[in-house]
């Protein structure tokens, strides 16, 4: 029997563990998504709650499921004091609905509301949270779950989205106050020091032995890269970043999930234990992200799963791809000498002192002209180089890419790279979408502090 002891974190580890939060049920989802002060039970009892921002005060907010080729349909209410918008993170849809202050609304002020409507073509599991002041507003708790189901879904015996999360907790529980401080912007990003799974440490499912579970992995952390690992239970990899991988992958070894990515698995129950666990592993061993409580079960194990629908597809024209070199450079260790922002060519301490620690090609910050621009219907192919000492989540809006592989193959579709320093790779999609999309690093104060730019795909 292995001991539980080895899987507690160390600050979590006498943590009250709280259920899945209030889930929007309802095929149409809630008409209304409020964005306003909540507060919650994260540290132990004896404790204060701690002070959030969340929608409709639910942390995370509430879940949202839809049938694949449904339409959302929702109002955001802002009730905060600060302005605010609501990014659908992976979807392929207008651009008008995607999201982004400056670029695709104008920010959605105190006291006032805007209204997202889209359809939605893919199935799989994506995620919504704000887009504006964003390494502040997603660490207090602006996000959630959007799940987009197949017409033909597979037999699972539940379907659990696990929605991965650390934040960073001062005294009196609550949440520190340096959301965008110089340092995190320079290095890997705002880290937290407590780890949550949907609002919790480490949460308690309840499941029996062989039973057959689907997992929806979302890391909604503002910098954090989870390493995961399973215990008692064994499975596949059923899709990345929502869309289906067209075979399943066995499991055989830690699964990385950088900020904004998502992971589906289908796992059996298969430990003669009374417990399983979803590990987080670091490297002085290994942590209960989520635990499952396991009762004895009837049956045998199944045959393995088959793979998931495809969605709509858009192939990729290598050969006739428009090129385009992006170069990622800046942060401690290696500063930027110098950059051009908005017009002006910026040196030291002139970036410092706005914030700028990160460029693209040279260029801190987005530009008013874009990285490419490129006719819908075309395909691109974007060299990265990550010229840096840091790890970057690279997310591209609107439309998913391939890694090229160095045979010339493509790899599966996603919407976010992790990049690891002095890599270099290609990816390439299909510019289907019309409208401008950000092309963005996904560790939130690495966008803040200059690394970001967008893609122009005319009609």
């Amino acid at each position: 029997m292995l001991s539980r002891r080895r899987f507690l974190h160390s600050l979590t580890a006498s943590a009250a563990l709280l259920g899945l939060p209030a889930r929007a049920g309802a095929e149409a989802g809630p008409a209304i998504l409020a964005a306003g002060p909540s507060r919650h039970r994260i540290a132990p009892e004896g404790l204060p709650e701690t002070d959030l921002w969340t929608f409709n005060g639910s942390f995370p907010g509430p879940e949202l499921r839809f049938a694949q080729g449904g339409r959302l349909a929702c109002r955001v209410e802002n009730r905060l004091e600060a302005p605010t918008a609501v990014h659908w993170h992976g979807l392929r849809l207008d651009n008008a609905m995607d999201g982004v202050p400056g670029v695709t609304q104008a920010p959605i002020l105190p006291g006032e509301e805007f209204d997202y409507a889209f359809d939605l073509p893919d199935a799989g599991t994506y995620w919504y949270h704000s887009h504006a002041q964003s390494v502040e507003q997603v660490e207090r708790g602006l996000y959630g779950a959007l799940i987009v189901e197949e017409a033909e879904a597979p037999e699972v015996d539940r379907d659990l989205t696990l929605v991965l999360d650390d934040i960073r907790m001062a005294r009196g529980a609550q949440l520190a106050g340096d959301f965008d401080n110089l340092h995190d912007r320079a290095h890997a990003g705002r880290i937290g020091n407590v780890v949550l799974t949907n609002g919790a440490p480490e949460p308690r499912y309840e499941v029996r032995r062989n039973d057959r579970l689907r997992l929806r992995l979302v890391n909604a952390a503002n910098a954090r890269i989870f390493e995961l690992g399973l215990y008692g239970l064994s499975g596949w990899v059923m899709a990345l970043d929502g869309m289906p991988l067209a075979a399943p992958q066995a499991l055989t070894g830690p699964m990385v999930l950088a900020p904004g990515q998502r992971i589906d698995l289908i796992v059996d129950v298969t430990t003669a234990e009374d417990e399983a666990f979803l590990l987080h592993l670091e490297r002085n061993g290994g942590y209960a992200q989520a635990v499952f409580g396991v009762a004895p079960g009837a049956g045998a194990r199944r045959p393995d799963p088959a793979p998931l629908p495809p969605n709509p597809e858009f192939p990729i024209d290598l050969a006739g791809a428009v090129p385009q070199r992006v170069l990622m450079s800046g942060g401690a260790m290696r500063p930027l000498g110098e950059a051009i922002h908005q017009g002006e060519v910026l040196t030291g301490r002139e970036l410092t002192d706005r914030g700028l620690v990160w460029a693209l090609n040279g260029q801190a910050g987005r530009d008013i002209l874009p990285l490419v621009e490129v006719p819908r219907g075309a395909s691109v192919r974007l060299g990265l180089a990550n010229d840096t000492a840091f790890r970057h989540a690279m997310h591209l809006h609107g439309m998913h890419f391939a890694q090229v592989r160095p045979d010339g193959t493509l790899g599966p579709l996603r919407d976010t790279l992790l990049m690891a320093p002095d890599e270099t790779t290609e990816i390439a999609f299909a510019a289907h979408n019309p409208g401008d999309w950000l092309f963005h690093c996904h560790m939130l104060g690495h966008h803040a502090g200059g690394m970001g730019t967008f893609i122009r795909v005319t009609a």
